[in-house]
C-alpha cells in the first residue's frame, strides 16, 4: 500500500502517536458503539501526508456527528484493522483493503480539535444539500417506516430504515430498490428521454437533449449526495445516454465497456466492489438477453406484451447477477419476478412523484395532501414487499456457492443463452459439459467434506464456543447454547453442513493426541493430567503463574467470556513465562490440529 507515493502515511512510522490532520470524505452507517467515517489524511505532525483511513467516534452523551468535509486534528496511533474473529465471517478487513484502507483511529469527540471554515468540496456540498432535503422532509407527517424508505429510495441514505423493513426487501428480492443505483438512474434516464423527446424537432435538438439529460442526471447525483454508488451509476448511464443518442444498437456493448474503462481509470478499486460488479452484470445481461427474449415471443395483446417485457427485463437482470448474488449473499428469492411485476412498473411514477415532493419541500410549498398521498404510496409498496417476503417457502437461503461455481455458473448461463437463441451442437456440448463439470465439482466437495474433521475455538462475547465438525455434521459446544449469534450459520453455509446440534461445554477434551482443559468460574484445575492446552473462561479467579508452573501447558487460550483487565494480566504473565498466548478477541478463531 502506498508504493510510488512518497508522502503516503504508510511510508512514515505508524507505531507511534502523532497529530493527524484528517478530512471527512464519507459518513458511514453508525453502529451501537461508534459513528464511523472514511477520512482523507492531509498531514501527520505537520508534514504533508496522503492516504485514507477509517475513523470512529465512540458513542456517548457528548458525541456530535461529523459531516463530509469537516477537518479536525487528533493525537493518536493508527491501529491495524483486525481480521474476522470467527470462521467464514464477513471479512471487513479485506473489504476495506479493496478501498485502500488498512488502518483505523478510534477516539471520542472531546479529543478532536475541529478546524473552522474547512474548504468545501463538491461531495461535501452535495452531502450538506441532501441533509437539508432530509430535514425539510422531516417537517411533514411521514410515517417512521415510510420516511426511512423515502430517504433510501430517493436520496440513497439507508440509516433510518428498520432492520425488519430491510429484511423484507432483501427476502423479496427487492433490496436494489433501497439503494440509489443503476435501477433508479436507468428509470430516471428513460423518464427524461420521454419528457424531453419534443426537443428533437428543433435544429440540433438531439444534441441539446443529450446535454440536458446528462446535466439532469448529474444534478440528481448531486441531490443524492454524490455517494460512490450514485456517481458510478450516473457515469454508466451518461454513456448509455450517448449510446441512445447515436441510435446504433451494435454500439451498446462498446459504450458500456467504455464506461467501465472510464470509471476504473478514475477509481480502479471500484472493480472489487459488489455494487459495481452487480450493476454491470445486470446491464450487460439486459442489453444481451432482453432482445433475445423479445424475439422468442412477441404477444399481440398490448397488456400481455407489457407484462412480458417487464418479466423479460427482470429475468435478464436476475440471470446476470445470479452467480454473484449466490456467491456473496447465499440466498435466492424465487419470487423476485413477482416483486418486480408488482413494484418496478410503478417505480418510475414513484420516483417522479418523489422528485416533485423533494422540490416542493425545498421551496416550503408542499401541500399536506400531496405529502400524505406519497406517504400512502410508500406504505402500499412496503406492504406489497412485506407480503412477498412472508412467502418464506419461496426464499431459498444458506446456499453454499464458491468462486469455482461463480465462474462456472456464468459459463453455463452464457452457453444456455447462446444455445436457446441459436441452437448449435457446439453450444449444446459446452452447456452440457458445463453442467456435468458443475455437478462433478459438487460431488468432489461432498467427498472432501466427509473426510474432514476440525475443532475450532470461536470468539463470542460472554460465551465460550467450540465448533466440532465431523464430515457434514457440526456440533456446537458452548457454555450458553442460546448465545451463538451467526457463528454457526456462517460456518454451516461455507462448509456445506447438513446436520447441526448443540451440547453443553465440559472441562476436558481430547484433541488428537493432545488434551484441552477448560478452566471456568468454578476454577477446577487438572490434578493428575497435564493438558497441552489451557482455555481460560468466565474470568476464572486462578493464580495463572502458579498454574503455569505446576501444569506446564504448551499454549494458553482466552476467549470472549473474560474481563479485558484479566486478559491483559494473563497476557503479561504468559509473556513473562514465554508461553504462547492466544486471545480470540485479538487474534480471532483458532483451529486445532487433530493429528
Amino acid at each position: 500500500m502506498g508504493k510510488g507515493m512518497p508522502h503516503h502515511y504508510s511510508k512514515k512510522d505508524v507505531t507511534k502517536e502523532k497529530v493527524w490532520h484528517l478530512k471527512v470524505r464519507e459518513v458511514l452507517k453508525p453502529n451501537t458503539f461508534s459513528h464511523n467515517y472514511i477520512a482523507q489524511i492531509i498531514a501527520s505532525d505537520n508534514e504533508q501526508t496522503t492516504g485514507t483511513i477509517l475513523f470512529g467516534l465512540s458513542v456517548d452523551s457528548l458525541t456530535k456527528q461529523l459531516q463530509v468535509d469537516d477537518e479536525f486534528l487528533i493525537h493518536a496511533k493508527p491501529r491495524s484493522i483486525r481480521p474476522p474473529l470467527n470462521p467464514h465471517q464477513f471479512d471487513y478487513k479485506s473489504y476495506l483493503e479493496k478501498q485502500g484502507i488498512v488502518h483505523f483511529i478510534k477516539s471520542n469527540y472531546s479529543s478532536i480539535i475541529k478546524k473552522e471554515n474547512a474548504p468545501k468540496t463538491w461531495v461535501g456540498r452535495a452531502a450538506n444539500f441532501r441533509e437539508k432535503i432530509i430535514s425539510k422532509l422531516k417537517k411533514y407527517d411521514f410515517g417512521l417506516e415510510e420516511s426511512g424508505v423515502i430517504q433510501a429510495l430517493l436520496l440513497g441514505k439507508r440509516d433510518d430504515i428498520s432492520e425488519n423493513t430491510y429484511d423484507n426487501y432483501k427476502n423479496a428480492g427487492a433490496v436494489h430498490i433501497l439503494a440509489v443505483s443503476g435501477l433508479h438512474v436507468g428509470i430516471f434516464l428513460f423518464l427524461l428521454e420521454f419528457l424531453l423527446s419534443p426537443l428533437e424537432r428543433l435544429p440540433k435538438g438531439k444534441t441539446v437533449k443529450l446535454l440536458l439529460i446528462v446535466l439532469l442526471l448529474w444534478s440528481y447525483a448531486f441531490v443524492a449526495g454524490l455517494s460512490p454508488s450514485i456517481v458510478r451509476a450516473v457515469s454508466m448511464f451518461s454513456f448509455v445516454a450517448y449510446a441512445m443518442y447515436l441510435n446504433r444498437p451494435t454500439n451498446s456493448f462498446n459504450i458500456i465497456a467504455l464506461s467501465i474503462l472510464f470509471i476504473l481509470l478514475v477509481k480502479p478499486l471500484f472493480l472489487f466492489q459488489v455494487g459495481f460488479q452487480m450493476s454491470y452484470a445486470a446491464v450487460f445481461s439486459i442489453v444481451w438477453i432482453y432482445p433475445k427474449l423479445q424475439k422468442f415471443w412477441f404477444p399481440e395483446n398490448i397488456l400481455v406484451r407489457k407484462i412480458w417485457q417487464l418479466l423479460s427485463v427482470s429475468v435478464a437482470a436476475q440471470l446476470g447477477v445470479l452467480p454473484i448474488s449466490l456467491f456473496y449473499f447465499h440466498q435466492f428469492p424465487a419470487l423476485f419476478f413477482v416483486t418486480n411485476l408488482l413494484v418496478v412498473p410503478f417505480l418510475g411514477l414513484i420516483l417522479g412523484f418523489g422528485i416533485l415532493v423533494i422540490f416542493l419541500a425545498l421551496i416550503d410549498f408542499l401541500p399536506n395532501i400531496i405529502a400524505k398521498g406519497f406517504d400512502w404510496i410508500i406504505r402500499l409498496m412496503n406492504a406489497t414487499v412485506g407480503w412477498v417476503a412472508k412467502q418464506e417457502s419461496f426464499i431459498i437461503k444458506n446456499i453454499p456457492f464458491d468462486s469455482f461455481q461463480l465462474i462456472w455458473g456464468y459459463l453455463i448461463i452464457t452457453a444456455l443463452v447462446l444455445f436457446l437463441s441459436k441452437p448449435k451442437w457446439k453450444t449444446m456440448v459446452v452447456f452440457f459439459s458445463g453442467l456435468i463439470i458443475f455437478q462433478v465439482w459438487g460431488i468432489y466437495k461432498q467427498v472432501e467434506l466427509h473426510q474432514k474433521e476440525t475443532i475450532t475455538l470461536a470468539h463470542r462475547s460472554r460465551n465460550t464456543v467450540l465448533l466440532h465438525q465431523l464430515g457434514d455434521s457440526l456440533v456446537i459446544i458452548a457454555s450458553d447454547t442460546f448465545n451463538i449469534g451467526n457463528i454457526a450459520t456462517d460456518y454451516s453455509v461455507a462448509e456445506r453442513i447438513q446436520k447441526m446440534g448443540a451440547v453443553q461445554l465440559k472441562n476436558s477434551y481430547r484433541i488428537g493426541s493432545k488434551r484441552l482443559f477448560v478452566v471456568d468460574s468454578l476454577t477446577v484445575l487438572p490434578i493428575k493430567a497435564r493438558p497441552e492446552y489451557l482455555l481460560l473462561t468466565q474470568s476464572s479467579k486462578i493464580n495463572l503463574e502458579r498454574v503455569l508452573d505446576s501444569v506446564q501447558p504448551k499454549k494458553i487460550f482466552v476467549d470472549g467470556s473474560n474481563y479485558p483487565s484479566l486478559i491483559k494480566k494473563w497476557k503479561a504473565t504468559c509473556a513473562q513465562k514465554e508461553i504462547p498466548f492466544h486471545h480470540t478477541g485479538e487474534k480471532g478463531f483458532y483451529t486445532f490440529k487433530l493429528n
